[in-house]
């Protein structure tokens, strides 16, 4: 069973995402990194630990418009990314668009089967929302989730108790909100990027204008150098466990310099 440090336990944060709040930060000896290959459960590919690395997430898929103009982005840039998937949106009509976003090397996470506020729930209502989410990629994809963000980040020590998978949060542009336009979504979003970070954006049904920003993200990254890892690669990378008892909320994970 996990211990649970009350100064990571949150109430409600802002639904842009945690980034701004600097919830945590995880860092690890540089001597752990040495090798910056990842692992065969995740890809084949190589990343060089010398190079700033950055996760690109999704909330709220899939669906069948949205998250396939996000896929056909990744594959036009060559990048990947990490989805946390809605379990109720997880249907026979997805499952294919799920399976493709595997195929393509991106990772497959969790963001609860209902979307609700987890915090206000039982444990065995908990355990549910998970297990519900893991049950339908195990036979989509062969495999659990790695990793789970809260919705609106809203945790408490019975989630942290009962599940038992890393929490993420990221650096969010409000890209839920329709009036944040596609040049707001960009600028928000290049303005908190740095090495290590986990970026929050949604591909809800409709939300064209994310997709659109895409367009002028992963070109600006990749011009300053940013190697696109799903979010278990950017743990390996930087040398940092993906454990199960782990209580911290991550936004952004980082190697400390040698002493």
């Amino acid at each position: 069973m996990k211990k649970i440090f009350p100064m990571i336990i949150a109430a409600v944060l802002s639904l842009s995402g945690c980034g701004t709040a600097n919830i945590s930060t995880a860092e690890t000896s540089s001597s752990e990194t040495s090798s910056a290959e990842v692992t065969e459960e995740t890809t084949m590919r190589e990343i060089d630990p010398d190079k700033p690395v950055v996760a690109l997430t999704f909330d709220d898929g899939p669906n069948t418009v949205t998250t396939v103009q996000v896929l056909n982005k990744l594959e036009e840039y060559g990048v990947t990314a990490s989805f946390f998937l809605v379990g109720t949106n997880i249907t026979d009509e997805t499952k294919d668009i799920v399976k493709r976003a595997y195929d393509m090397g991106c990772e497959i996470d969790s963001h609860s089967k209902t979307h609700s506020y987890m915090n206000q729930m039982t444990a065995d209502e908990i355990k549910e929302e998970i297990s519900y989410v893991d049950d339908r990629l195990m036979e989509i994809i062969g495999k659990p989730a790695p990793f789970f963000r809260p919705p609106y980040i809203a945790v408490n020590d019975t989630m942290y108790q009962n599940i038992d998978k890393p929490f993420i949060c990221g650096f969010g542009c409000d890209d839920w909100d329709p009036k944040v336009t596609i040049d707001e979504r960009t600028e928000r979003t290049l303005e908190q990027v740095q090495d290590g970070a986990i970026i929050l954006l949604h591909d809800s049904y409709n939300n064209f204008q994310t997709v659109a920003a895409l367009d002028k993200i992963i070109p600006a990254l990749q011009e300053q150098g940013y190697q696109f890892v799903t979010v278990t690669e950017l743990f390996n990378v930087k040398g940092v466990e993906i454990s199960g008892d782990d209580t911290n909320l991550y936004s952004l994970v980082q190697s400390s310099p040698e002493q």
